[in-house]
């Protein structure tokens, strides 16, 4: 089994598309976090940056933080109601002030649901409800950006996030390279030749099928130890200059629950096909459309749900917010159970087909 995993490491250790998928993940992680390596206190006289950006994508680091008093978001809300109901441009209603006023008085006290559901049937206003909804977060001042990021960090420290956002890119491209570089890990063997001629050698069909799935799993691996440190140290660095709390441990828990196990499960799913098709690559179009699947999340009450056998982990919300969604852990506990019993499925169809 030591051979078999050798040859398979230095073969990804000779293979191009290992070093330049790398520098490719790199740079493509970089653009998508280096805005949260922005983040820091506002110093006295600093102007806050309030980048140009759709309200939904806006976060601290664009001056953006979310509105915590619902009661004055209802007041900012039936505000804005108000002002819509007695625009007289082509966008508003022309009600008159007194107008206006009769209908704010109706839906005092109704729930946002139930008022936005009374001006669409009664008055044809069909947007109260996201109205609301961009209200969630608002311009902050330096004194509440700052405060907000003190409460914040007292909660956890500032890697906690970062590796949360980290683990949601790097589980992403992860997938994507991991489906294409693992490609190549039974390409060569399975080739007639070098198939019918394994077959016959003194290797036992465990041996032979988990020294596969362990050199392309440790390749994959080295990946993602690279992609970790690299970030880490970005981490450490934006830690250092801002006074945030760090903690190493928070990239290393977060890659082996929600990264690793995926990483497992497509080499798992690869490792049978080879089995079975005696060809690798009729798996790779499916893994590509399994990674859609697992991108697109399901919602229930305002909760991000993940979608059964996902091979991605995503996480949800605006940095400070961020969480992994609903059943993530449940679901990689099922894709390391599902991954042992494809080895052993492909373990047993070697066996058969062994030639002695």
């Amino acid at each position: 089994m030591k051979t078999i995993i050798k040859r398979s490491i230095l073969d990804y250790l000779k293979n191009p598309v290992l070093w330049i998928g790398l520098i490719i993940i790199v740079a493509s992680m970089y653009q998508c976090l280096s805005s949260y390596l922005q983040i820091h206190y506002i110093k006295q006289n600093e102007q806050i940056t309030q980048n140009d950006v759709a309200l939904e994508d806006a976060d601290v680091m664009d001056g953006y933080i979310p509105t915590s008093d619902d009661k004055e978001r209802r007041r900012e809300w039936e505000d804005t109601i108000k002002e819509t109901l007695m625009d007289t441009s082509k966008n508003g209603f022309g009600f008159s002030r007194q107008e206006a006023d009769h209908v704010m008085k109706e839906i005092q006290n109704m729930d946002v649901k139930t008022a936005s559901e009374f001006l669409e049937s009664q008055y044809g206003y069909y947007n109260a409800i996201y109205a609301y909804e961009d209200l969630e977060i608002h311009k902050g001042t330096a004194e509440e950006i700052n405060h907000y990021i003190e409460r914040k960090l007292s909660e956890h420290s500032f890697s906690w996030y970062f590796a949360k956002k980290f683990t949601d890119f790097a589980g992403l491209h992860m997938a994507f390279f991991a489906t294409v570089l693992l490609s190549f890990l039974f390409i060569q063997d399975t080739r007639k030749n070098t198939y019918e001629l394994l077959h016959t050698k003194p290797v036992t069909a465990i041996q032979y099928i988990c020294g596969k799935v362990i050199s392309g799993f440790i390749s994959m691996l080295g990946v993602l130890v690279i992609l970790n440190v690299i970030f880490f140290m970005l981490c450490l660095k934006t830690s250092l200059e801002s006074g945030f709390p760090v903690t190493p441990i928070d990239f290393c828990v977060n890659s082996l629950i929600y990264i690793v196990p995926n990483l497992l499960m497509i080499c798992c799913v690869y490792t049978i096909t080879a089995v079975i098709f005696k060809n690798p690559l009729p798996a790779a179009p499916i893994l590509f459309l399994h990674i859609i699947y697992s991108n697109m999340l399901t919602m229930k009450n305002d909760i991000y749900y993940m979608r059964p056998f996902s091979i991605m982990v995503r996480f949800p919300g605006r940095f400070f917010e961020t969480h992994a969604a609903k059943m993530s852990n449940i679901n990689q506990i099922i894709l390391v159970i599902s991954s042992v019993i494809l080895v052993c499925i492909s373990v047993t169809i070697w066996k058969r087909r062994r030639v002695h």
